[in-house]
């Protein structure tokens, strides 16, 4: 299959804002895969067109430029091709300085960009679908967003830093402490988790921890059993979180990654250290 996807790193201005710019293609006509839960994203079609059935059951045509919220589970993709995006991944402090409504409101629905950033979108698909490389749409994107970035990004960065932390810091994290460390109150750390990362703090530990493993297991970095003892309470548990925020069993990373999840290997290479999914993986 004629299949890429290529990364491209941000300048480190943005990297507390931006996991890593991407561009896929794929010169099929028809096209079907799974996407792994994630964060939030902010894709450029240039050719191709196609819907996405997110985890809750909710299916929907991606707009050209589209806003995808972050996801909870394995959201599935048909598209008719040949398939050309560019995209960018957005961490929860980059949607905190870039879209002024809490991510909680668009967890697994995507909308479409021009409605919030209207004329300065202005013929950016021109200028991205003419730059040769993903490294140059990459910069025409970094100048887009250093333009878009609101004024209380410094509060976004603040929180969303401590959370990041708290995440990284073990593999099942303790809502409790996250509470002690920002001396809020629990529903203040909900109010604000939901807005910058579309989730609860439970909810948020569950998924980090469970594509953390996940990605130990693609990179061949730890055996079965003992991210099971250490993560997990038995195999059953161990299995059915793999399966909910991935799609697939833990088997399949061990035996067959499709395709997709493959080829999104690369990101792990430019991760920045803002990035808790990859800390300690």
């Amino acid at each position: 299959m004629d299949m890429s996807l290529t990364y491209a790193a941000p300048d480190a201005d943005l990297s507390a804002y931006i996991t890593a710019f991407y561009e896929f293609r794929a010169d099929v006509p028809h096209f079907e895969a799974g996407e792994c839960a994630d964060y939030a994203q902010i894709r450029f079609g240039f050719s191709g067109s196609g819907t996405c059935r997110f985890a809750d059951g909710h299916i929907q045509q991606i707009p050209i430029i589209s806003i995808i919220g972050p996801t909870t589970g394995n959201t599935n993709i048909r598209a008719e091709g040949p398939i050309h995006l560019f995209g960018a991944g957005l961490l929860p402090a980059g949607w905190g300085a870039l879209l002024g409504f809490e991510a909680s409101m668009l967890v697994n629905r995507a909308v479409d960009a021009t409605d919030f950033f209207g004329a300065a979108l202005a013929g950016i698909m021109e200028r991205l679908h003419a730059a040769p490389t993903v490294e140059d749409k990459a910069v025409i994107a970094s100048a887009l967003f250093r333009e878009l970035i609101q004024r209380d990004r410094q509060v976004a960065l603040a929180f969303t830093g401590r959370v990041d932390a708290w995440l990284a810091a073990s593999p099942s994290p303790m809502v409790d402490d996250l509470v002690a460390t920002l001396e809020l109150s629990r529903r203040q750390v909900e109010r604000l988790c939901k807005r910058y990362y579309g989730a609860p703090p439970k909810l948020l530990a569950r998924k980090y921890r469970a594509l953390r493993v996940a990605a130990s297991l693609a990179l061949g970095d730890g055996e079965t059993s003992g991210l099971m003892a250490e993560n997990f309470y038995d195999q059953s548990h161990f299995i059915k979180e793999i399966k909910q925020f991935t799609g697939i069993t833990p088997k399949r990373f061990e035996d067959a990654l499709p395709v997709l999840a493959q080829l999104k290997r690369g990101r792990v290479d430019i991760a920045g250290p803002t990035d808790p999914l990859f800390q300690g993986s």
